[in-house]
This record gives structure tokens, sequence and C-alpha cells, in this order.
């Protein structure tokens, strides 16, 4: 790829130096990174010594184009890492040493690293005795929530760097409002005060307690401290501004040991803000660094998106950058879908992408995409688009494992596995898994069989060959011969020793759900989903093994019941189906930074573009460096709601256009998706921009 002046100016920067990179989204900041990687690499410089990090895994891939590139100079690999990830390391390989100082009741056993996942499952160990005592009485909210904020709160402690013991103290001198909910804050804070002691006496470590080991315990050692500095010699680090107070202050300390380092610095970015990100702590890293590069030209959008961006930062930002002069008219860059009601948008949506891809444009390069995205929206818009043959795949990070139709089909073909479970799946659920499991088989042809062969209270299947004739053709014999080797396979599972549940996924998938026939076969998005689940069960299963539990297969699928949000893995962020159009929520597009030729905006006139998820037990802006910084003890009101909201609109639209090449479709129902009227902050702001 051919650079440019400014990109070969950071990418060939002195292997002695420390540069800092700042600039938009667009600008080709990641790219220069990318070289600048190679250029070491093929300078001589031992991978093992390199330090890539960024602060979410998914962001990590331009570097490891780099690293498995069948042309790089050997010596060794590089591991890009997450501050998070380096924790974890540094803890496991250091657990002697750390184990002790931190107060874990059994520092002679080996520790157990807890995902999300696994974490709600011990904090409902926690919670549950709590709720039947009455606690949270005053707070409507599923479990899940519940237990998944609680888990935010440590982490945020453990990001901000303040004792977790000030979690509820913290909250309560921002809040005003029913004193109830002040109550709600020491039950907060009695639940992590007692994870927290439940952890120490198991040797379990989640997130929050794996980074203040590392900080308070690792780090200030000189054994340790000696054994990063010796082993990293050279560091790229991408999207800082996205990190979390801790990891700046880590760098803060360290980058001056390094040989050479190159930060990257997105002057529009901070999206990640709800979990922690501090953009003013990440900005202050420059002042280490010898050299400051600006990139400012843009690769990806027209001067029509970038005019219609700037008058929208203008319109909504406090204080925007002052705009460049352009003659570019804004209005041919963005068009309007606009109808009664919210179908006919959808069906508009729809034919405009089918008519875009008839005209040359690569799937791939058309993002649709909603402040939420609800099972409802995702699959009108999925229907409208297969119907029209588009291909689409989407991505909702925040999404249960078990609300994936492939996880569902796979534990319920598990169930049909291990009758010692006493799990017995219904019959449309079975109906169901036959439609995930079974390639041509629709649900009406699938509810015919399960209501044949399928005896619930025995966890039977009878065979095939015993349906009458006139239902096997109705069926077709070419199903009946998929789902009999389905049979097959399953009766011959349950006469030998059972397998751990993430054993017994990869069996299956691999003998019968991947072969020609079946609905695995060639359809990379259920792919995708198995892979998670299989990631999910295996961690589950290592977290629980040490405390003892002999069927953790059974264990997970009552955790899933409890609905718990789902971990983040790097598989759900990749796609094997690159030509396929996105639909997505505007955080995640924002969070794959990735372009797009153009886009569509669902429902510009809803709140979900500026107004926070009501978190009634957390506060991402009070639990925050920044308010600590500037309003410590004051409280939260309606003007700093108000005030914040309005800032998120403007780094979310203006994120957004950054990634848009040439087209904004603005899709505008007068009811919207829950039938009422539309006049979000969003749409009046455009409304305002075309007037002008």
């Amino acid at each position: 790829m051919q650079l440019t002046a400014v990109q070969q100016q950071a990418a060939a920067a002195s292997f002695r130096s420390r540069t800092f990179v700042r600039g938009p989204a667009g600008c080709g900041k990641t790219t220069a990174a990318a070289a600048r990687l190679r250029a070491l690499l093929d300078g001589g410089i031992p991978g093992a010594s390199v330090l890539v990090l960024t602060p979410q895994r998914s962001l990590q891939e331009p570097y490891l184009e780099v690293i498995n590139s069948p042309d790089v100079a050997a010596g060794g690999p590089v591991f890009p890492v997450t501050v998070g990830g380096l924790a974890r390391r540094m803890v496991d390989l250091y657990w002697p040493l750390a184990a002790k100082a931190a107060g874990f009741a059994h520092p002679d056993r080996p520790p157990v690293f807890l995902t999300l996942e696994t974490a709600q499952y011990y904090m409902a160990r926690i919670v549950r005795p709590m709720l039947e005592q009455g606690s949270f009485d005053s707070v409507t909210i599923d479990r899940n929530r519940l237990y998944s904020q609680i888990l935010d709160n440590l982490n945020k402690a453990a990001s901000v760097g303040f004792p977790a013991a000030e979690i509820g103290a913290r909250l309560d001198s921002a809040y005003f409002g029913d004193p109830a909910q002040r109550r709600v804050y020491a039950d907060v804070q009695e639940c992590a005060d007692r994870f927290r002691r439940y952890c120490l006496e198991h040797n379990l470590l989640d997130f929050s307690l794996q980074l203040e080991v590392f900080w308070d315990i690792l780090w200030p050692d000189a054994l340790v401290h000696e054994c990063l500095a010796r082993n990293y010699r050279h560091l790229v680090y991408d999207n800082l501004e996205e990190d979390i107070p801790r990891a700046h202050d880590l760098l803060r300390l360290w980058l001056p040991e390094f040989d050479s380092a190159l930060l990257i610095y997105d002057e529009e970015g901070g999206f990640r803000r709800f979990l922690g990100a501090d953009v003013e702590s990440g900005l202050a890293l420059k002042d280490l660094c010898e050299n400051e590069i600006p990139f400012e030209e843009s690769f990806i959008s027209s001067p029509a998106v970038d005019n219609l961006r700037q008058r929208l930062a203008k319109s909504i930002l406090p204080d925007p950058a002052p705009p460049a002069e352009s003659i570019a008219d804004p209005g041919e860059a963005l068009q309007v879908l606009q109808y009664r009601f919210y179908p006919q948008l959808l069906d508009s949506v729809a034919a405009e992408t089918a008519r875009l891809v008839a005209g040359g444009l690569p799937p791939s390069e058309i993002a649709i995409l909603a402040p939420y995205l609800s099972d409802a929206l995702r699959f009108s818009i999925a229907h409208r688009l297969e119907s029209l043959s588009v291909p689409w795949r989407s991505h909702r990070p925040s999404r249960a494992l078990r609300d994936e139709p492939a996880c569902q089909a796979l534990l319920t073909l598990a169930c049909l596995a291990h009758p010692q479970w006493e799990v017995h799946p219904p019959r449309f659920d079975l109906a169901y898994a036959l439609v995930q499991s079974i390639g041509g088989l629709d649900l009406v042809r699938a509810q015919l069989l399960a209501e044949i062969v399928y005896r619930p209270r025995e966890l039977g299947l009878a065979p095939f060959d015993g349906i009458r004739p006139e239902v096997q053709e109705r069926i077709t014999y070419l199903l009946g011969n998929r789902y009999s080797l389905l049979r097959a396979w399953l009766l011959d599972y349950r006469q030998a020793p059972p397998l751990p549940l993430d054993h017994f996924l990869r069996k299956m998938f691999g003998e019968v759900l991947s072969q020609p026939g079946f609905a695995f076969h060639d359809s990379f998005d259920p792919v995708r989903v198995a892979a998670s689940l299989v990631e999910s069960v295996r961690k589950f299963r290592q977290a629980l093994e040490p405390a003892g539990n002999p069927d953790t297969g059974r264990e997970y699928l009552a955790m899933l019941q409890d609905g718990v949000i789902a971990a983040s893995y790097v598989e759900s962020w990749r796609s094997d189906e690159k030509e396929a159009a996105l639909v997505a929520p505007a955080y995640t597009f924002l969070m794959m930074n990735r372009p797009a030729t153009v886009q569509f905006w669902l429902d510009p006139g809803s709140g979900g573009w500026y107004e926070r998820l009501s978190q009634p037990l957390t506060h991402p802006y009070v639990l925050s460096r920044e308010w600590e910084r500037h309003e410590p003890g004051r409280v939260w009101g309606d003007a700093d709601e108000l005030a914040a909201g309005r800032l998120a609109l403007g780094r979310l639209a203006c994120g957004l256009l950054r990634r848009c090449r040439e087209r904004l479709y603005l899709g505008i129902a007068e009811l919207g998706e829950s039938g009422f009227e539309q006049r979000g902050e969003l749409l009046r702001v455009f409304q305002k921009v075309t007037r002008t």
C-alpha cells in the first residue's frame, strides 16, 4: 500500500523516539501504525519485544494481518493485548508472588480467571439470597442486568483507581430523588463487598480483581517491573482515547522506559465512555512524547459528507472545531426516506439497498444502523433483504447467547443427548432446533416431524421409518434421511460416557452439523455463534471445575436461563461473509472502526441516539475520573444529563459520518418502531441543518 508523506513520517520514525499521532477517524492513523509495526519487524526488532496495545481485542485486526503476513521478517511472534489481557498474563505468571499479598485464602492453589459470564454466575450466588431477604425491592430490573451492573461498578472502580469500598458512597453522593434509592446503593455496596470476599476465598479473579492485583501488587514489585521493561522495548498503542484511566496511568510511568513508542489518538473518539474510556488522561500522554504528528486529510469522507458532518457538529456540539471552507453541497450526501408507517420505511430501505447492490456497489459497503437493534427490527430488515437476495449480517455484542437461534438449537440437541440432566425441551424447541440444524427443513414440516417422533417425557426420538408413508412424502425422504442421521448420532452418543459440554458441541458440529445437507455446512453466521458458544462453555467449565462441580453442562444451561449478558468474543466481531450488508446498532458500527460507502440511519427521531440506557445501580459519569477531576461531591442533575446526552449525540453523529464515504440515507417514519410520533433531538438537528 502506498503511504502518504505524513504516514511515512509516522511509520519511519526513529527506533529511539516516542511519537504521538493525532487526528480524526479516517485519516490513515491505524494504517500508519500497522506500517510502523512492519518497519520494526523488518528492521530486525524481535517480535517478542514489541508491545501492541489496544483498548479492545476487536481493534487488533490490522496488526494481526501484519503479524500473520507470510513475508514478515522472522524473529519471534508479536502478541497484541489489551491492558486487561496484560494484567491477566502477569497475574498468571507471578501468581505465587501476588496471591498471598492480595489476601487470597489459598495462595498454594492456581487462580481461576472469570469471564463476564462466569463472573455473573458467581455474582448470582451472592445476590439471590439478598433478593429473597428484600434487597433491591425498589428497583424493577431483570436479574441479569442487576448482576452485570454490580460487576460494572467493580470494574469502574478498578479502571478509574478508587477503592471498591467507595462505590456506594460515590453513587449516593451524586444522587437526588426518592430516598428509597439510597438504600439501593447500600445494597449495591454490600453485594460488591460480598462478591469480593467470595473471590478471595475461592481464588477467583474477575476483571476488576485482575487489574487491582496487577496495579497494586505486581507493577510496584521490582522483579515484575524489570521483567516488563526488559521484555518490551517498543510500543504501538492504538485508539488510546478509548482506554481506561488506569491504562493511561500505567503508560505514564512506563513510557519513558521504551526505546520507541507510537501512540495513536482519535480526536473525536471517546465512544467507550460508558465502559470507562477517558479522553483527557489519554491526551495527556502526548506530553511524554518528543514528536507530535497531526493527521488531517480524510481518506474516507467525500467533500459533501464532510460538509454535512461539520454542519451537524456546529448544531450539536458546544465547542465544535472551526469548519473548513468547502463549496460542496451537503445535500448531495443526504437523502431522506420519509414515510408515515414504519414497515413502509423498512420496505424502502431494503429496496434501496437492493438497487445499490444491483448498480454495482458491494454489499459490504452498506451499513444499516439504528440506535438499538431489537429482535423484531433485525428480523424485519433481514426478511426484506433476503427476499431481495441481498446478503446481510448483523452484530449485537450485548445480545445474550441464549437469544441466538443457532445457540438455542445446539443446546436443545445437547439436552436430548444428556438425559441425566433431566431437562426436557418442549416440542416447539425441538422443531426449531431441527430447522436450524437440517438444511432445507422449514418450520411447518419440522413442527409436523417433532409432533410425531418426539417424546418429551422420555427424551425419545422415534425413527423416521415408523411414520406413515403419506406423511413421509410430505416431509420428503431427503429431509427424513438427514433427520435419521442426526437421530442415530445422538443415540450412539448416549451409549458412551458423556463428554464435557464444549467437547460434545465440537464433536456434534464436526461429525454431523457441518456436513453437507446440514444447515451449518454453508451458513457462516450460525458457525460464528457456535464458535462463541463453545468458547463460552469452555471458559465456564474451566472456572467451575476447580470448585468441584462435576456437571458443568447442566450448570451452564441454568446460567443461560438467568439471561446473563454475553462476554465479548473476537469471533463475534469477525465475519467470513465479508460481502454482506451490515445491520447493527450505531455504536457497534463505530467500535468496528470500519468505513462504509453508504449508511442508512433508522429512527433519527428516537431518543436512543442520545439518551443513556437506564442503569439504576451504576452511573458511568459519576464513577469516572472526569467527574472526580471536575465535579467531586456534586449532585448529578437534569442539566448534566442533557449536556452529556447532547455531547454523546455529537460524537456519535460525527463519528459515523467520519466513516461514511458518499451518502447518508436518513430513514424517517412519522410513527416509529413503537408506533409513537418521532420528535428526537437528532431529527430536530437535521431539520435545522437542511433549512440552512
